[in-house]
């Protein structure tokens, strides 16, 4: 018998997403689920129940009965001790053997672990599922970061009341707006390319030496400090660094903190309070009307003066502490995180019969279950890492070759070149002096057109550029032959072809050696 996937409201405050978009309720279906949806639960996300209808799902309106008819309940948060409707917990609304599927925090709930425990309900924790190559596509810390990054520009646009771009009208001169970015993570990249497009100037600092790229590939200046210390951590989040580290990365934030007008943090670590970045000495030092949003305030947040879910004003700069960014993009937000939701579901389905199957020996199912069979399974053990790639063999060099044989293939070529100057010689016995004398010139330019190409580096060698050289080459050949013609007309058509032809060759490296430039790596 298939598995019934109820998804009701969430009554968390603020919250406005969903976990299952109509889209989505086709290909559970498809998987062999049956989805019930209580009834308005998409309704802040733009999804009617019409949609859910015409999608295959059932709509209830008795919260009771939804939960208690569930055997898989989706959800975006915790489980909450007491429902506003019911006035019953979920757990206990749900029953037991039954699958409970939403962010839990399993790291800072050991007594909701406990309660799942006891009420013999498995649950899935969205936020533990590894960050591995395979399990992308399930990736919805990634999905919800990448809003939150853009929507921080858009609230922080909101509080700023100035353009981002720099402007010059008749009615004066308005310098662009100086964004910096804590933070090189996927909200930290989404918030670099939002600012940069709305014509901020954007700096960014990451501890994990290896974004670098990225923030520049993104538009960002890269900004560090005197220390070298890579901040690289497991699971692509950043760790710990040491105390010198810090005070000069504070040094540097509060030198920042003097010149621009927006700062963006987003130093978190799932489980973990947040760091202290922005002090409120840094605060006072910002200019008046300056913003700071910081996407850490769920844990806390990176600056002193964050106040959770509030816009508060202090030292005359606005920070914004909304802890759920993704959420104020709703309709967005539920459509990527029920795409994430559904891989998560055909992984534990492999079978597409309805059912879900916990295959503890997979790393990926493993990693997100925090309580299966009345045993809590968290934490999960440490991700396996891939093997380093083997370093290739080191091939012996090639013994040196003997004088003879280096004699045997010299051969053939002077051979060619014999034989090449026999056939000149014999067609200058035969041919007139008119046909020899265009001749030569035809030789002369194919071989410095010939030359020109040979030493252009292999870089450069596109067709274009071969046939440019080689077509410009010829050219300057025929006019040097031509330009001292007792013809002024003459003349001064060669001289003009040299100058365009020099120009042609010269241009096409700049042009070329420019575009190039672009995509070399800083050393």
């Amino acid at each position: 018998m298939s598995l019934n996937i109820a998804v009701p409201i969430d009554t968390t405050a603020g919250e406005t997403r969903v976990p299952v978009s109509p889209d989505t309720t086709k290909k559970l279906i498809e998987l062999g689920f049956t989805v019930s949806i209580e009834k308005g639960a998409g309704a802040q996300s733009q999804f009617s129940d019409q949609d859910y209808l015409d999608s295959g799902a059932t709509i209830e309106s008795d919260v009771a009965k939804l939960y208690a008819n569930a055997d898989v309940l989706l959800k975006l948060n915790a489980p909450e001790a007491k429902h506003p409707t019911s006035k019953k917990g979920e757990l206990e609304m749900l029953g037991a053997n039954k699958t409970w599927i939403s962010f839990l925090a399993p790291a800072q709930n050991a007594d909701l672990l406990d309660a799942l425990k006891e009420a013999n309900i498995s649950a899935i924790s969205l936020e533990s599922i590894p960050r591995i190559s395979r399990a992308q596509k399930m990736d919805i810390l990634s999905s919800m970061a990448n809003i939150a990054g853009y929507r921080a520009v858009v609230e922080a646009a909101h509080n700023f009341g100035r353009f981002f771009t720099g402007q010059v009208t008749a009615a004066g001169k308005i310098p662009p707006a100086k964004v910096l970015v804590i933070g090189a993570g996927v909200a930290g990249l989404a918030a670099i390319g939002a600012a940069k497009s709305l014509g901020a100037i954007v700096r960014a600092f990451d501890t994990r030496l290896e974004v670098k790229e990225q923030i520049q590939s993104m538009g960002g200046e890269f900004l560090t400090v005197e220390i070298e210390e890579d901040g690289s951590g497991a699971g692509g989040y950043a760790k710990q660094m040491s105390k010198e580290f810090i005070e000069a990365e504070m040094a540097l934030f509060l030198e920042q903190a003097k010149e621009v007008d927006i700062i963006i943090t987003t130093a978190l670590i799932p489980g973990k309070a947040a760091p202290k970045l922005i002090t409120e000495e840094m605060v006072k030092a910002m200019k008046p009307g300056s913003v700071i949003v910081d996407l850490a305030a769920p844990n806390g947040g990176n600056c002193e003066c964050t106040v959770k879910d509030e816009v508060v004003t202090a030292h005359n700069v606005k920070v914004v502490g909304y802890t759920n960014l993704a959420g104020r993009a709703a309709n967005q937000a539920s459509t990527l995180l029920s795409n994430n939701v559904l891989r998560l579901v055909e992984h534990l389905c492999p079978e597409k019969d309805g059912k879900l199957h916990f295959d503890l020996e997979d790393e990926i199912t493993r990693g997100c279950t925090v309580v299966h069979d009345k045993d809590i399974l968290w934490p999960p053990p440490p991700p396996k890492l891939s093997a380093a790639p083997q370093k290739p063999a080191v091939q012996p060099e090639p013994a040196a070759e003997p004088e003879v044989s280096k004699v045997k293939k010299a051969k053939p070529i002077a051979l060619y070149w014999l034989v090449a100057g026999a056939l000149l010689l014999g067609l200058g016995q035969v041919a007139p002096a008119d046909f020899m004398g265009h001749f030569t010139v035809f030789v002369l330019s194919i071989f410095v057109g010939w030359q020109v190409i040979w030493n252009v580096s292999h870089s450069l060698h596109t067709p274009l550029m071969a046939v440019t050289n080689a077509i410009s080459g010829i050219v300057i050949i025929g006019s040097l032959l031509q330009v001292s013609s007792s013809s002024a007309i003459i003349t001064g058509i060669a001289a003009i072809g040299i100058l365009m032809a020099s120009i042609n060759i010269g241009g096409g490296f700049f042009v070329t050696r420019r575009m190039l430039n672009m995509f070399r790596k800083e050393g």
